[in-house]
């Protein structure tokens, strides 16, 4: 091992007592401070961090005759000096120069504290003190000359166009900045931040990876009064490369506009009205007044950005105002102007269940499509051949699932009629159908690969009438069949009981004895399993689930600009707290999967359940979820899924905002849940979700 030298030792030294170290800093030898000719070191030696020097600030102000004070409660440090007051944010690139006015900008590098010193760039310390600022790099000295007089210079060519300093925001404003044409070689994202000039933190408002292009922002009702509103430009890790901040005064006067329809219109079908407001709204209702009755209809919460349509009837024909209102996140209500229209719709009947030209070989559901009260409804089959009319329902009004019996077979056309509160008869155009009226027999009360892990009520339909009716299980890998139930009535409900030497893999199928011929079902797959379930395993203690799901968030949120309280609010929700997160109902084996992907992950996949459809009924049958190896994989899985999905890429555009964000989600269909936007707000409010996406720069 080679011998340490007493050179070496001082030089380490000096630099623990004078510069300190940390994991960026660069230093192969001492680099000396030179104040007017004079060697300062002992103030502070100057550090290399990433190529960039940095130099002690404050001594180096206080030496040159400047009021310094560093308050540490807010994190910053004011230097005063010939009049000019310059405020510095500890680990921000944002400065403030404070003369007759206030004027922002971003720093090269941010001021930083090391080992209870302030340290700037040599660019920094140049525009705060006004004097000559050099370094000498093959001497490796910092030179200051107190002598030479210089201007604040920009740290870049970064320039907001469409915004100016001290403006006024009252509502929508495009954002757009100007940039050299040589560009930043490392430039792949642009984020337009509000930040409060007391914390200097607050929120992305726009983003793109076009970095010139124009940006709407949308301000929020709870931003007021004094913002400072910066254009970052960063690297595709995220890292801070150039930018401007200027300040603006938000004083926003809430508008709301009705839109889709106009005043005095006549309006003849279906109303579909939209809202177009200059502020974020958490969502929308809509009013409609009937002026001729003096009835008013509040629609439920809406889609700011989607449409609403009502469909009226005929007896709802006259005069009607409509309105938008719309709702901030302290439920504030703002209202659009009433638009006055008149609705003359006509009389409409439909029949609805089937298509032109459809073949129908199994149950159909006929309904009816109409406008107006009805006393009397009747579905009817034409012949098309003979012309020959056969009334198939009467009744009331309502659905009816036909199952069309074999002497039907051939083309026909299908209508519905109607008689009217006053007995006045309509009739649907008809609509050609072709029906295959083969003798069939229809299985009812399992669907395929449904799991039976206790008893199953069994029935059938067929279109023609049965003498009697088998139920039969067949085993998938041998062919062995067991019957279930014999010579059972058509009508009855026959119920099976999976006994253990049943388990494993079957089809299930029934066999209707019909003019002295055998009626087959189709065969369903089915498996009969009587071991032990595993149900939901906690993922986590509830109480500590917030604690990670916000800590995943939030790194989430730094790499990828994805609003860290929607992806918080989304895995509370998703998890229930991180108590019932998939598991293999086989095996016990945990998938660690917040938000219920299916298919296989980066540790295999659980088998859960998830719900089918079969012959009109609902039914669980077992599903491949993904599994992971930890909470972390299934997070960026997640996110990897909205990132690069093409349905997520109108999430993508306002992903950094969860109350626009949670409404795109759904609007890409992300979830069923009709209320699926309004829990996830919820949830983003009760728990002051929002202070997760706080930023700084």
């Amino acid at each position: 091992m080679k011998k340490i030298s007493w050179s070496m030792i001082v030089l380490l030294m000096a630099l623990w007592i004078f510069g300190g170290f940390s994991s960026e800093v660069v230093a192969d030898s001492q680099i000396k401070l030179v104040l007017d000719e004079k060697d300062v070191t002992s103030l502070g030696m100057p550090i290399v961090e990433n190529d960039k020097v940095l130099v002690p600030i404050e001594s180096i102000a206080k030496k040159l005759g400047a009021k310094v004070v560093l308050n540490d409660k807010d994190n910053t440090i004011k230097i005063e000096k010939n009049g000019k007051l310059t405020i510095l944010k500890i680990n921000s690139h944002l400065v403030l120069y404070q003369n007759q006015e206030k004027t922002y900008d971003l720093s090269d590098i941010p001021t930083k504290r090391i080992n209870n010193r302030v340290f700037v760039s040599l660019d920094l310390c140049r525009n705060v003190l006004g004097v000559g600022v050099e370094w000498d790099k093959d001497n490796k000295i910092v030179r200051i000359d107190s002598s030479k007089k210089e201007d604040i210079r920009p740290f870049s060519d970064v320039k907001i166009l469409s915004v100016e300093t001290g403006q006024t925001i009252t509502g929508k404003t495009s954002l757009k900045i100007s940039l050299s044409e040589d560009g930043l070689n490392n430039a792949k994202e642009i984020k337009y931040l509000l930040l409060d000039p007391q914390t200097a933190k607050g929120f992305v408002v726009a983003r793109g990876k076009d970095l010139t292009a124009t940006y709407n922002w949308l301000p929020d009702l709870q931003e007021k009064g004094e913002r400072i509103l910066v254009a970052g430009i960063y690297d595709g890790n995220g890292n801070f490369l150039a930018g401007d901040a200027i300040l603006v005064n938000l004083d926003v006067v809430p508008e709301v506009y009705l839109t889709g329809i106009e005043e005095g219109k006549i309006l003849d079908d279906t109303v579909s009205i939209g809202t177009d407001a200059n502020f974020v709204a958490s969502y929308v209702k809509y009013e409609i007044t009937n002026l001729d009755t003096g009835k008013k209809t509040l629609s439920a919460e809406s889609d700011p950005q989607g449409m609403y349509k009502w469909t009226p009837m005929i007896k709802e024909n006259g005069n009607y105002s409509f309105r938008a209102i719309a709702y901030d996140s302290l439920d504030n209500s703002y209202s659009s102007e009433t638009i006055t229209v008149k609705i003359e719709v006509q009389q409409k009947l439909e029949l609805g269940g089937v298509s032109e030209g459809q073949t129908i070989d199994k149950p159909v559901v006929l309904s009816t499509l109409r406008n107006f009260d009805v006393s009397e409804t009747e579905y009817v089959l034409r012949d098309l051949n003979t012309g020959k009319e056969e009334s198939l329902k009467k009744f009331g009004y309502g659905n009816y699932r036909w199952f069309p019996e074999p002497e039907y077979s051939g083309p026909k056309e299908l209508l519905v009629r109607v008689k009217d509160t006053k007995e006045r008869t309509h009739e649907s155009e008809g609509i050609k159908v072709n029906v295959k009226g083969e003798p069939k027999i229809l299985l009812e009360g399992v669907g395929p690969k449904q799991v039976l892990t206790k008893d199953v009520q069994l029935k059938i339909t067929s279109n023609v009438k049965l003498d009697s009716v088998d139920y039969i299980l067949i085993k998938s890998n041998t062919g062995q069949k067991k019957i279930i139930a014999s010579k059972q009535s058509p009508s009855a409900i026959c119920t099976y009981t999976p006994v253990q030497k049943d388990a494993g893999n079957w089809s299930m199928k029934a066999i209707g004895m019909y003019d002295g011929k055998k009626i087959e079902s189709e065969e369903i797959p089915i498996r009969v399993y009587l071991g032990k379930i595993y149900g939901p395993k906690p993922i986590i203690e509830k109480d500590k689930f917030m604690g990670l799901a916000s800590d995943l968030a939030k790194k989430s949120w730094e790499k990828t600009g994805m609003s860290a309280a929607l992806q918080t609010a989304q895995a509370i929700l998703e998890t229930g707290w991180g108590q019932s997160a998939p598991v293999d109902k086989y095996s016990g084996k945990k998938s660690l999967n917040l938000f219920g992907i299916k298919g296989k992950g980066t540790a295999g996949s659980v088998t859960s359940n998830t719900w089918e459809v079969y012959n009109g009924k609902t039914f669980r049958v077992d599903a491949s979820f993904r599994a992971y190896n930890n909470v972390g994989e299934s997070w960026a899985d997640h996110k990897d899924l909205l990132l690069k999905g093409d349905r997520y890429e109108p999430f993508r555009e306002v992903m950094h905002n969860s109350t626009e964000g949670a409404w795109a989600l759904k609007r890409a269909g992300y979830a069923t849940d009709p209320q699926y936007a309004l829990k996830l707000m919820k949830l983003i409010k009760l728990y002051n979700l929002q202070e997760l996406d706080k930023i700084g720069i």
